[in-house]
């Protein structure tokens, strides 16, 4: 029994900032109905296959969900969905709230077929604003907020975009809080309400948070930008044979670094000394931990900072982090079997609950699996659904 048992929601997302949201709701315990065109979520084409339509990036954000295929151009899709909503708790859709409308699916409808319902929108841009009716994806708010240039300015002088769906996953996160405690209101008043989560305020909130600095002030004081995270020499560290990711962070830390490596001439110096003069001389720092870390190799580094009660981790790749003692132990990736695309690596739900466990509720599905059942789920006689098939409303998964 996940933490949100009972919760019915319409998935009206696609790609992945909406799906990896819906998908965190099932996987702490809500039904989730995955509506999808004809051709179904485009994120089924990402990626090697082991059959069309089930890529990597598809099974990854869309397990915990049951599928259904519906035409919302068409009339009877749209009626489908509409008696989905009625029936749902919450309604998460990525489009822009403009298209919403045009589909005759927008707040001011379906508030008044589910008053109780949460209407949740994440999509680019806060629709009070010069950029409310814009496209928007990940790459292009990545560098709306800034993240290219500090790329540029800790690395070679050259923007580029963060190589994670960033946004994506932090909007996505920000939705998950944003609806969780939409419902809490919910249930204590007895009303439903929209909820939008725009990207680009979402993010400019995030690196800001960082990097306001001196612009915290009116008039600034500076020009922005946490200086220890814009070090150049903020990185993983080269050693004598590979790298290390080590951080030496309070007076504490420092101390035990100073006696490990027998660098205790620094300790009287006003640069390295004092908190403050660390970080008002922070590149120095960090250039002078770089020439220490690359005089021996990563194992002797990591048995002397152990030891030292240093923090320090590996530094992996994609495949390394998979084999991680620490992430086998906790078994952070499952190798589970699909029932259609043998055996897969499924992720586990990182956040632990004492009473009420949250664990996927089933693998990825195929494209309008459930159909048959949602329907019925909603009302529809057999020979309704039959007719629906027939016109191309939707789309049935083989029985098989």
């Amino acid at each position: 029994m996940g933490p949100l048992q009972g919760i019915k929601v319409v998935d009206m997302t696609t790609v992945l900032m909406g799906p990896y949201a819906t998908q965190m709701l099932g996987d702490y315990g809500a039904d989730v109905i995955k509506v999808e065109s004809p051709d179904g979520d485009v994120t089924r084409q990402i990626g090697p296959t082991r059959h069309p339509g089930m890529g990597p990036v598809f099974l990854n954000t869309n397990r915990s969900k049951r599928s259904i295929c519906l035409d919302l151009k068409k009339p009877a899709g749209r009626d489908a969905v509409l008696r989905l909503i009625a029936k749902a708790d919450v309604l998460v859709y990525n489009v822009r709230p403009q298209a919403m409308a045009r589909l005759q699916l927008g707040y001011d409808v379906v508030s008044k077929i589910n008053p109780r319902l949460v209407y949740a929108g994440v999509f680019g841009f806060g629709q009070e604003g010069p950029y409310a009716a814009k496209p928007a994806y990940d790459d292009l708010i990545q560098g709306a907020t800034a993240l290219p240039a500090l790329m540029a300015q800790t690395s070679d002088g050259v923007p580029r975009y963060v190589p994670n769906a960033l946004v994506d996953r932090i909007v996505g996160l920000t939705a998950v809080g944003a609806i969780c405690a939409s419902l809490v209101h919910r249930d204590r008043t007895g009303q439903g309400q929209r909820v939008d989560i725009p990207m680009f305020e979402t993010m400019a909130g995030f690196v800001m948070g960082d990097h306001m600095g001196g612009l915290t002030y009116d008039p600034p004081l500076d020009k922005g930008g946490y200086a220890r995270h814009l070090s150049p020499d903020r990185r993983p560290y080269k050693t004598s044979d590979s790298y290390v990711c080590v951080i030496v962070y309070n007076d504490k830390q420092w101390e035990n670094f100073f006696k490990a490596t027998g660098r205790e001439d620094l300790r009287s110096n006003p640069k390295f000394a004092t908190f403050a003069g660390r970080a008002t001389n922070i590149d120095v720092v960090y250039a002078e931990l770089a020439r220490i870390l690359l005089t021996r190799t990563t194992a002797e580094w990591n048995e002397i900072l152990e030891k030292a009660d240093v923090p320090v981790m590996p530094m992996h790749d994609l495949e390394t982090l998979l084999q991680d003692p620490h992430i086998v132990a906790t078994g952070v990736f499952p190798v589970t079997e699909h029932p259609t695309e043998g055996r897969i690596r499924n992720m586990k739900v990182s956040a632990r609950w004492s009473e009420t466990k949250a664990e996927p509720q089933r693998l990825a599905p195929r494209l309008g699996q459930h159909g048959e059942e949602i329907l019925r789920e909603a009302g529809f006689s057999a020979d309704e659904i039959a007719a629906m098939a027939r016109d191309g409303v939707t789309k049935l998964a083989p029985t098989t």
